[in-house]
């Protein structure tokens, strides 16, 4: 099996399926996906018992190229496969070497490169051998906007629904780190109540900490309906709480939101579904609050917010600013959004 470019729910699907390839270059700066892939091989390529004989586990900083190359050339012991792992391979020097093993691999060898923080360079020519006789995946950081799509998805892989807002609760608190978000969604997976199968808003808060009435996401809401009194309300919540909502997180947020609502004047569609497929959005109701602020603020007043943002943000991080305090700075970004 060779494979270029791959999916991660098709490497999935192929693995389920006990095709597998002689060997596994995962790539890229989300550790979430190459993790997923290279424990599902090492769980469930070979039994326990051939596990003792047939299941090599290294890591970059202990191990060379020519120890790599020569495990993968070793035959396995009453098994079909051995598996060779070479976790945080982006340690290993002369990584490009394994071109001269990949020219004629052994088919019974499955051999993981796991290279985290980062991609190799796609025009290196071992890598061009990898995409001959493998599978070459470069594993993404997910865009803030993807995540209630991956939060939907990880918990109807379990059985379970979750509440739109629920899911943006959760994706605005918790941020792109795809490993802690799925802890955090185990958290409710546990906790969830015999017999309910849909995770509510309130579930989050008891369980998440999360206030449902005090979040990002209900700011942004007040914002985009300009609710002076609300957003007032939220922001003083945030003072009062900065170590759960730092005013670095909510302007990171508000620039995404404000930054696709610019986007989106431009869509050659303004319902619901052609802004959501304009963004880039995996449901029409995530475009609903950008059809609103497109009633509310003109062009003009985004790309002043937007300038606020960053200016904002540039002074909460010390620049052009050595008394305001971050409660002071975001309240009067809020004002100016607002005014």
């Amino acid at each position: 099996m060779a494979k270029q470019d791959t999916t991660y729910d098709s490497i999935m699907a192929s693995l389920r399926a006990k095709q597998y390839a002689p060997i596994y270059c995962l790539m890229g700066d989300e550790g979430y996906y190459i993790d997923e892939i290279s424990n599902y091989i090492i769980d469930h390529v070979l039994t326990s018992n051939e596990k003792e004989f047939n299941l090599t586990i290294a890591y970059g900083a202990d191990i060379d190229i020519a120890t790599i190359i020569n495990a993968a050339k070793r035959y396995p012991m009453m098994s079909e496969y051995q598996v060779v792992v070479v976790k945080e391979a982006q340690n290993v020097k002369n990584l490009e070497e394994l071109g001269y093993y990949l020219q004629k691999p052994l088919k019974s060898t499955i051999l993981v490169i796991c290279y985290k923080n980062g991609s190799i360079d796609s025009r290196k020519k071992w890598l061009k051998e990898v995409s001959k006789v493998g599978v070459l995946f470069e594993s993404k950081k997910l865009k803030d906007y993807q995540l209630p799509a991956f939060i939907n998805g990880y918990m109807q892989a379990k059985g379970l629904e979750i509440d739109s807002k629920a899911a943006q609760m959760m994706a605005d608190f918790v941020g792109t780190d795809l490993s802690r978000m799925t802890g955090e969604l185990e958290k409710l997976i546990i906790t969830q109540p015999r017999g309910q199968k849909r995770v509510t808003p309130e579930q989050v808060e008891q369980n998440i900490g999360i206030s449902k009435d005090f979040n990002v996401f209900e700011l942004r809401s007040a914002i985009v309906a300009k609710d002076v009194m609300k957003a007032n309300r939220i922001i003083k919540y945030f003072a009062e709480n900065p170590k759960t909502y730092p005013l670095q997180m909510t302007t990171a947020l508000l620039f995404n939101f404000f930054s696709n609502l610019f986007m989106a004047y431009y869509s050659p569609d303004r319902s619901e579904a052609g802004v959501a497929s304009f963004l880039g959005l995996k449901s029409s109701w995530a475009a609903k609050d950008y059809l609103t602020a497109m009633r509310n603020f003109s062009g003009i007043k985004v790309m002043q917010i937007i300038h606020e943002i960053r200016l904002t943000d540039a002074r909460s991080k010390g620049v052009d600013n050595n008394s305001v305090s971050d409660a002071d700075l975001q309240r009067e970004l809020i004002f100016k959004m607002l005014h």
